[in-house]
């Protein structure tokens, strides 16, 4: 017989990657008319002929240029596949056309409404409730982003958090941001709260530093007057261990200059958990912030409650919480809130740890939260979830959960007008509470240790100079004798 009766195939043409996988699949086909024991015999040697073939290929591709179809298609695999898998790609990597396939199915799939938007109007106060979402593949997709998790307010990063530089905002981002807005009727100017770079530190007092981060500050900033944004959140700084008093005049200045260099958008100063020489974690370094500002009307201040409790500002009871508010007004003013981050807390109060916790979970509680969706002074404010949405997925792998935002943006919004003292709340409040028990426990277990190892250090601290000062006490009787 001859090599095509027996289904054979000649192995010096597969290795030259001269035969077709298409007729190798071919061959396939008309073989299975012939014997049983032909076919399997064949089936086996083509199969064995196709790897060969899809080796020889995956061995081609790596030394010819990509094309411009293969490039955009392997954007659409998970950048954090396996390393193994990427070994076996000559074998079993996907067609292009499948890739995008997959790729759109997770486009609708991400798209695909977790709960409908509340109409404000409906609810007794004007509160607009939102999350921090995402802005990847184009500022214009945050909207959409909100949309799906039922959010009246949000906020985005307009561009990387953790780059100096990025490339510029482009037009059709810019067009399709408009016309979302217009489609899907958020007032830009009222409930978007971009946030600012991690990067960024307006008190940096060497001045290549500043001037990088006035740059790249200034630049988010042109953003926001480009798509009609007029509220921009951003961490005041560290002091770099020079005085509170010169960093906050170093921001002040550079928000000055910023103004200047733009037209109508509002800095507003985020409120910070007090860690380290971290500025802004006392009403009072926000106030020197602003007194220093020559145009108060492009200031404002964004609370976010897990660092203000972290920080030392009780939020918990009504009573604690009109304490603290009246505080805020007298120290800095209720004219300058503009913004709320809503966090619980998994580190205890006064802790000075930033560590965000899902609604009612954390040491602030529901009540907290009913506190703040029923104060009216609060009402039309962009209010905006950072709380956690990791979790674990099938392969260990962590994956955002957006359904949690969707959850508690209806939960806050059940708060209001809700009366605290009845079953259902108190059922509520008991159910959170209960999930987040263990993680209270671990971060209350870390946070006592450390307050025991400072009052160590502290007690051996005093220990020494008291012995110094005996020392110097009785050198002098010595001397005096």
């Amino acid at each position: 017989m001859n090599d095509r009766a027996t289904g054979r195939i000649s192995t010096a043409k597969i290795s030259n990657n001269s035969i077709p996988l298409t007729m190798v699949r071919t061959a396939r086909e008309t073989l299975k008319s012939k014997s049983n024991g032909v076919v399997s015999k064949a089936t086996q040697t083509v199969s064995a002929a196709e790897i060969e073939v899809k080796k020889a290929a995956g061995r081609k591709r790596k030394t010819a240029p990509v094309d411009e179809d293969e490039e955009v298609t392997c954007n659409s695999c998970d950048e954090k596949e396996n390393q193994s898998e990427d070994e076996d790609e000559d074998v079993k990597k996907p067609a292009a056309k499948k890739l995008r396939t997959k790729a759109a199915a997770k486009k609708a799939d991400d798209s695909m409404p977790l709960a409908a938007r509340t109409a404000v109007s409906s609810l007794k106060r004007a509160m607009y409730i939102g999350a921090h979402v995402s802005g990847a593949g184009g500022v214009q997709n945050s909207i959409t982003n909100a949309v799906q998790i039922g959010a009246n307010s949000f906020a985005v990063f307009l561009k990387s958090q953790r780059k100096w530089t990025s490339p510029p905002l482009a037009p059709d981002s810019k067009t399709q941001f408009h016309a979302f807005l217009k489609q899907h009727n958020y007032d830009a100017a009222k409930h978007i709260l971009p946030h600012g770079s991690y990067l960024v530190n307006l008190a940096q007092s060497d001045p290549a530093k500043a001037k990088q981060a006035f740059d790249n500050f200034l630049d988010d900033l042109q953003r926001c007057e480009a798509l009609g944004i007029k509220l921009y959140n951003f961490h005041p700084g560290s002091t770099g261990g020079d005085t509170m008093a010169a960093a906050c005049a170093r921001i002040a200045s550079q928000l000055n200059k910023s103004h200047k260099a733009t037209s109508s958008v509002i800095t507003v100063i985020e409120n910070m958990c007090g860690s380290g020489n971290v500025v802004g974690s006392r009403f009072e370094e926000l106030r020197d912030i602003i007194s220093g500002v020559e145009d108060k009307s492009r200031v404002g201040v964004c609370i976010d409650t897990c660092h203000a409790f972290a920080a030392g500002y009780d939020l918990r009871t009504p009573d604690a919480f009109a304490a603290t508010m009246a505080e805020f007004d007298s120290v800095v003013g209720l004219k300058y809130l503009k913004a709320f981050h809503l966090n619980d807390s998994k580190a205890p109060f006064g802790s000075h740890r930033d560590l965000h916790a899902n609604i009612g979970t954390g040491f602030l509680g529901l009540r907290a939260f009913h506190n703040i969706m029923n104060h009216e002074p609060f009402q039309n404010l962009p209010m905006v979830l950072e709380t956690p949405i990791d979790e674990k997925g099938p392969n260990g792998k962590s994956v955002e959960n957006k359904q949690i935002w969707a959850d508690e943006i209806k939960l806050l919004e059940s708060l209001i007008g809700m009366d605290a003292d009845t079953p259902e709340f108190e059922k509520k409040e008991a159910e959170l509470q209960a999930k987040g028990a263990s993680e209270r426990a671990k971060i209350q277990e870390q946070v006592d240790k450390k307050a025991e190892k400072d009052s160590k250090k502290g007690s051996r601290g005093a220990a020494k100079k008291t012995a110094k000062k005996k020392k110097v006490e009785t050198d002098d009787e010595d001397d005096s004798d």
